[in-house]
């Protein structure tokens, strides 16, 4: 761990593995949940956590680096269920790189339990972690200029959903209906940091 003072209030806490940046962030939450952190902002990362508002921060500096951090435990709140059709383009080229049948990456990826480890890229775009280390998968050696709102795709370690329809280069696998950022909801966000997702099969495309 490696915390750094960013300007006169704000400290980026580094770390080497994204694992340790949720233990942070979830710790985090708890201090100003309980009251012994007054912070106008965290921030958590792929694997940094930035903590906006400090009134000390070379102080909160010198006590992270010395906390030895539990691993970060789930949300107490229910789990978000996403409807997805498992009939993305890429499901093919998922499976032969998983060594599996196509019906199989359906499987697997819908018997896992997600969690948000961050936000990013687009509003609404969570990353979320969850599936084992075997079953990480490359981006796509060439990007597709458009992918479509609501595909359900793989990078790395990682799932996401598109909010939107933008350039993209993950792995497309499924697609649903869910409507990941509503600026007439509240929170416009279905997915936010810390937030238990599933991934529900709904069956072939109409």
């Amino acid at each position: 761990m490696r915390a750094l003072p960013v300007g006169d209030s704000a400290l980026l806490v580094e770390f080497s593995s994204g694992d340790e940046a949720q233990a942070l962030h979830a710790e985090l939450l708890r201090r100003r949940a309980e009251g012994t952190l007054t912070v106008r902002e965290i921030v958590p990362a792929a694997r940094t956590v930035l903590l906006d508002g400090l009134e000390d921060p070379v102080r909160w500096a010198s006590e992270l680096t010395a906390t030895d951090l539990p691993p970060a435990p789930p949300r107490a709140q229910d789990v978000v269920e996403i409807p997805v059709r498992y009939d993305g383009p890429d499901l093919a080229d998922v499976a032969a790189h998983w060594g599996v049948a196509e019906d199989e990456v359906a499987a697997v990826h819908a018997s896992a339990e997600f969690r948000v480890a961050f936000c990013g890229f687009a509003p609404g775009f969570g990353y979320l972690t969850g599936l084992p280390p075997r079953y990480d998968v490359p981006r796509r050696a060439t990007p597709r200029t458009a992918v479509p709102a609501g595909a359900v795709a793989l990078a790395g370690p990682y799932t996401g959903v598109y909010p939107r329809s933008s350039p993209g280069g993950w792995q497309l696998i499924g697609t649903t209906d869910a409507v990941l950022w509503d600026h007439a909801r509240v929170p416009a966000a279905l997915l936010s940091p810390g937030t238990r997702v599933r991934f529900v099969a709904t069956g072939p495309a109409a």
